[in-house]
């Protein structure tokens, strides 16, 4: 079983009501859903990731070592430049999804919660003759989203991952509490889970399986470098973006908003004029209620579902809208 990351001190907030799996430790939100929402997409207050696995990467090969196992080009990352990038299996299925940045003497990483321990056996496995060391940091680093747009100072030497969609802070686990007065107000995983499937950006372990290969998922190009040397699985993305098409697709479901509950992760997807008793095209990965589109979906799907096609997601009718082209 995964270690869990250490429970958050910031369930002791007012109003914190503690996520579910996959985000056990952190609050799913603090009384308000739609209101952190409308918050985090305005650019204001933070959300508590101290639940998610930080690992470093430390020595002077390091980038020319994780070059040779990453989908990413990262021998000549500058430093302070955020990337992301994926571990594949030999038949090119993801097995890790890491987002990384470096500070010009160590490489810092947030994976999924959990994955960390299985990440660093396989590097450590793979550190040969290379004068490189891995290291563990989850139980003294937390990691917290400040949203794009956000104008919050932060201090040296807080190491920061910038991206399109915010900074992502590796901020020493003993100063969350004082973070937290300082940048409020705190705001849920519920709401940051909103606007990623609005922005239709996929997580590990959740818009994947055991066999998604990152064709499916929109994660070429962004995580998955096509112009870089050999790495374990490249033969398969090579392959699949050369000669053919990947088996299934994400894409993105407006629901029907007068369902009460939303279907949940791995609820069936079939098409709406075969009923629920029709054969299953595919999965819904993540549900979410958003402030302004209502309840929407990522689903992944078979390659050769019509795009206009309404859709049943477990009982509940579905819209959807191309996130991978077919």
């Amino acid at each position: 079983m995964p270690r869990p990351s250490p429970a958050s001190p910031l369930l002791s907030l007012p109003g914190a009501v503690p996520a579910e799996a996959p985000d056990e430790g952190v609050a799913a939100h603090y009384g308000d859903l739609f209101r952190e929402q409308r918050a985090l997409a305005d650019g204001s207050g933070f959300v508590d990731l101290s639940h998610r696995g930080v690992v470093t990467v430390t020595g002077a090969e390091r980038l020319s070592w994780l070059h040779l196992l990453l989908t990413q080009h990262v021998s000549d990352l500058p430093p302070g430049q955020a990337t992301e990038a994926l571990i594949l299996s030999a038949h090119g299925h993801i097995e890790h999804a890491l987002s990384l940045v470096d500070d010009g003497e160590t490489t810092w990483m947030h994976t999924e919660p959990g994955t960390q321990e299985a990440l660093i056996a396989y590097l450590e496995s793979m550190k040969f003759f290379y004068r490189v060391e891995v290291a563990d940091r989850t139980d003294e680093i937390a990691v917290v989203h400040l949203p794009a747009g956000s104008i919050a100072e932060v201090s040296e030497p807080t190491v920061v991952r910038e991206t399109a969609h915010g900074r992502d802070l590796f901020l020493p686990r003993a100063e969350l509490e004082s973070f937290a007065a300082d940048h409020g107000p705190a705001i849920g995983v519920l709401a940051l889970e909103a606007l990623r499937v609005e922005a239709h950006r996929p997580r590990l372990g959740l818009e994947t399986d055991h066999r998604t290969i990152p064709h499916e998922l929109g994660w070429i190009g962004t995580a998955v470098h096509l112009q870089k040397g050999c790495y374990r699985g490249q033969e398969t993305v090579a392959r699949v973006h050369n000669l053919g098409k990947p088996p299934r697709r994400l894409v993105f479901l407006h629901l029907d908003g007068s369902e009460v509950q939303l279907p949940p992760h791995g609820a069936p997807i079939r098409l709406a004029a075969d009923g629920e008793e029709g054969r299953q095209l595919g999965f819904l990965t993540t549900s979410a209620r958003h402030h302004e589109l209502g309840p929407i979906a990522l689903a992944l799907v078979k390659r050769n579902v019509p795009v206009d096609a309404p859709l049943l997601a477990g009982g509940t009718a579905a819209s959807q809208e191309v996130v991978v082209e077919p």
